[in-house]
């Protein structure tokens, strides 16, 4: 699943961890600015009234994303309604306007085009209707924040943990397996996991890792292949599988069979590796790490568990409706300004391995 885009922060920069998906989302305890509804912030809970502006329903992060903010919102005594624009710009404008409409007290946003929504996303604002953007960003406009996983560092986390895992003395040699051409949040993933097995393997700091990580992804972009000999470390080709197991297949299959001397297969989705791993066992081809930058199905927990994958990113839907639900908390609540939020709040960045898949399991989707 792929979700949100944006600066490339240091390790977990304002991050900020979720309670499991069983309790509602904890107060932040930020001091509070000049309200700007004061009304509003002293309304009974049972009399708060939310909308959900969902981009689609069409694969399990999605479901969850909104199961886990209807939960929560129940958990709160607020009523919670949720409208799904299948994909469709208009349709979403729509159901933002009967949002507008209906007078709601805040409205998260999970948007289609991050252009398209920015006009709806200003007449709420003008209707003094906060939006929290959940999951996915949106170009400039009148937005509360916008919140998601952090592309960037839970790429470098799950990298770190990779390259430390294989010795040093080994050779990494994988291919990768990408989603989107252009996307921001994919190539977001990807040059974190190479930022994180680049710095692990030759020893250098962050930032320095950073620099040759993105060295490592325009080359891997412009020619299909790059290496860099300090780190032992090469990717030999890379194909798109447009997040989808089937098209990820297709797109591993040639590249597994003209690299059969592979230590790893990198994805920066979920979708990937598990289409990747169906080209590798369908080539009877065994012992491949699969190590992907960013998600978190349950699926890809139980391989995680059964040591058939070595890794993933937190990318959870629990953890962004938890932080959602916080903030909306903190200005329904207890008052806080909407306009005083930063412009993107990220949730912690964690790389689940077999180690610690069992603590992390509950935020999985």
């Amino acid at each position: 699943m792929l979700a949100g885009c944006g600066d490339k922060p240091s390790d977990n920069a304002g991050s900020t961890a979720a309670e499991p998906k069983s309790e509602s989302a904890a107060s932040s305890g930020s001091s509070a600015g000049t309200s700007s509804q004061p009304e509003k912030a002293d309304a009974e809970k049972s009399d708060i009234k939310i909308g959900f502006a969902m981009k689609t329903l069409d694969n399990s992060y999605f479901v969850s994303l909104v199961g886990a903010v209807e939960e929560l919102a129940a958990a709160e005594g607020w009523e919670c309604t949720t409208l799904n624009a299948n994909m469709d710009s208009t349709k979403e404008a729509e159901n933002m306007e009967t949002f507008i409409t209906q007078g709601m007290d805040l409205i998260f946003l999970d948007s289609v085009d991050p252009t398209a929504c920015v006009p709806s996303i200003n007449a709420a604002a003008e209707a003094d209707i906060p939006v929290v953007n959940l999951d996915s960003g949106v170009a400039e406009c009148e937005q509360c924040t916008t919140i998601y996983a952090d592309n960037y560092q839970n790429g470098r986390m799950v990298g770190l943990a990779y390259g430390k895992a294989v010795p040093a003395d080994q050779e990494i040699i994988g291919v990768m397996i990408s989603s989107l051409k252009g996307n921001v949040a994919c190539t977001e993933r990807r040059t974190g996991l190479y930022c994180g097995i680049l710095e692990s393997r030759i020893g250098c700091t962050e930032e320095e890792a950073w620099e040759l990580a993105e060295t490592f992804e325009n080359e891997v972009a412009n020619s299909g292949k790059a290496t860099n000999e300090d780190a032992k470390f090469t990717v030999r080709g890379q194909g798109w599988g447009d997040a989808t197991r089937q098209q990820a297949l297709e797109a591993s299959e040639d590249l597994i069979t003209a690299n059969k001397d592979l230590t790893c297969v990198l994805g920066d989705a979920s979708e990937n590796l598990l289409g990747a791993k169906m080209a590798l066992e369908n080539a009877g081809i065994e012992g491949v790490d699969l190590v992907c930058a960013s998600d978190g199905p349950m699926e890809v927990l139980d391989l995680i568990k059964a040591g058939e994958f070595f890794g993933t990113g937190e990318n959870s839907p629990w953890m962004v409706s938890a932080k959602g639900i916080e903030v909306a908390k903190e200005i329904l609540i207890d008052g806080k300004d909407w306009r005083s939020y930063p412009e993107v709040i990220r949730t912690e960045a964690i790389a689940i391995t077999k180690e610690n898949v069992e603590e992390r399991y509950e935020f999985g989707y």
